[in-house]
């Protein structure tokens, strides 16, 4: 045995029981309004914040002292400060860069562990709808940063004439919708189209409604449940997946159903989780995300329905592209990235 090699794999694991002890103190953070509070990056006591917050000062400052030995604030003489370039991570939800919110995502891989274990031992099935409820709310806040920062600026007019389409009225389905961030975000940029959107999640499919009376965009937008292969219409411009087609127990068969339900010169809109085509490119700080979040989530979801092809997170671009070849289309590109996503356009 390797003492130093031992040594160096112990440091990493006390470091990441380190993280994931951080993760929780995060959502603490989140939902008590303590990041809000330190927004304006100056040095505050626990005494004052906990005055500012209606928290209690000596859990605080053990709160406080845990974010300046992880380095997510600073510490000087008692008092402690998120630093700006923090603040945009963990206070500020119009942030591009914001998680503090989706961070209720990993409790419940927690909350779920012991469906995990069944799942494990059995078919390796675990609907997206028995997960625990923070699922579903983290998810939405987990995705809707990045949505809102590159969606209307970056993706859609990465696509071949859609944002012409959009701005003089055109059909889209978002499929595998959600709560409709997605949806939302278009329908306020594009009054003129009409959105729809879908999802087989009854639940979300009422939070997805709510958003869009909250949006004030009632009049451009509909919700409605049904699966990726059932969605009425066949006269769609655009339809969109948002990190969802990889969850799906048959993506060939979805990608069939939107083949049919395009019109002749339509487009599929694509964003999926960031990957390489072979593990040994994905071993990177995203990849061990993406692949520890799809043990949980996406796989099992996927080998939950018919089919169960099970693609996972990390499908990468290769194996997208085998989907959507044999479900008919003649073309598929890849038409943006991010660190986190890739944007693939497809066309018949």
């Amino acid at each position: 045995m390797d003492e130093a090699k031992l040594n160096d794999f112990m440091g990493k694991l006390v470091s990441d029981m380190g993280g994931a002890a951080m993760l929780a103190n995060m959502i603490l953070g989140e939902e008590l309004g303590l990041y809000r509070a330190m927004a304006d990056s100056r040095f505050i006591s626990p005494e004052a914040l906990a005055a500012k917050t209606g928290c209690n000062a000596r859990l605080l400052r053990e709160w406080l002292s845990a974010h300046a030995a992880s380095g997510y604030m600073e510490h000087l003489d008692g008092q402690f400060r998120l630093p700006e370039e923090q603040a945009q991570a963990l206070a500020i939800e119009d942030s591009p860069v914001y998680v503090a919110g989706g961070a209720v995502v990993v409790s419940a891989l927690f909350h779920d562990k012991d469906k995990l274990l069944a799942a494990m031992r059995g078919d390796g099935a675990l609907a997206w709808g028995d997960h625990h409820p923070c699922m579903f709310s983290g998810t939405e806040r987990f995705f809707r940063p990045g949505y809102r920062a590159h969606l209307v600026a970056e993706w859609l007019p990465a696509l071949d004439g859609v944002v012409e389409k959009l701005q003089a009225g055109a059909k889209v389905a978002d499929v595998g919708c959600g709560h409709g961030a997605s949806t939302v975000i278009m329908a306020q940029a594009y009054p003129a189209s009409q959105f729809f959107g879908f999802d087989y999640h009854q639940p979300s499919v009422a939070t997805a409604t709510q958003r869009a009376e909250e949006a004030g965009v009632t009049g451009n937008v509909h919700f409605a449940q049904a699966s990726a292969k059932t969605y009425p219409g066949n006269d769609y411009d655009l339809i969109c997946y948002f990190d969802c087609l990889h969850d799906m127990g048959d993506p060939v068969g979805a990608a069939q159903h939107a083949f049919e339900s395009l019109k002749d010169n339509g487009s599929v809109l694509l964003v999926e989780p960031f990957a390489n085509d072979r593990l040994d490119q994905n071993i990177t700080p995203v990849g061990r995300l993406f692949y520890a979040a799809s043990t949980f989530i996406c796989t099992p979801n996927s080998l939950s329905q018919e089919v169960g092809l099970g693609l996972g997170a990390q499908a990468g671009e290769a194996r997208l592209r085998k989907v959507f070849s044999e479900a008919g289309f003649s073309q598929f590109r890849r038409a943006a990235e991010t660190p986190f996503n890739l944007i693939l356009e497809a066309r018949k």
